[in-house]
């Protein structure tokens, strides 16, 4: 189903479905599906995975306003979507499926407030010991090469190869 949604806000957005973008959907649509498996039946999972497809595909096209770089698009698939999983997990766990969940279209909107509670957490933990992972190593080694390494390209100024000839 995400793969699905993914090729088709793609084909909206663009004009054209791509095979990567279809291997990003279902990506985006396991890591959305992992926080809900066990809570979730059959429809929910698919809805799950239709809106991974979607709101994953337009955290990658967002990318490039914001600035960052992230080749493999990690954060927008990885990050957004296991944000959307746990969150959705909240409106779509069944205790039909599993007996400790209950969300909010089975009666207990609660659990949608106690799962982006969870998830801010998550954030707020993630950010932080990035930083100071980010910190201790800028102290011991450093995060950046020389400004003319990176000019010269890491192929050539680290390993005294090139990845191509021109």
């Amino acid at each position: 189903a995400a793969a699905l949604a993914w090729m088709f806000a793609e084909w909206a957005y663009r004009g054209k479905p791509t095979v990567l973008g279809a291997a990003s959907g279902a990506v985006a649509g396991l890591v959305a599906i992992t926080p809900a498996s066990g809570f979730v039946g059959p429809i929910s999972s698919i809805m799950i995975g239709i809106g991974a497809g979607v709101i994953c595909y337009f955290a990658v096209v967002m990318k490039n306003s914001f600035g960052y770089d992230d080749a493999l698009d990690v954060f927008a698939v990885h990050g957004i979507g296991g944000t959307w999983g746990a969150i959705a997990t909240g409106l779509f766990a069944n205790p039909a499926i599993n007996s400790a969940g209950k969300g909010l279209f089975f009666g207990n909107p609660g659990q949608v407030m106690t799962q982006i509670m969870a998830v801010a957490a998550t954030w707020i933990l993630a950010i932080v010991g990035t930083f100071i992972i980010l910190k201790v190593v800028d102290a011991i080694i450093g995060l950046r090469l020389a400004r003319e390494d990176e000019q010269t390209g890491l192929d050539l100024s680290q390993h005294s190869e090139s990845g191509y000839s021109f």
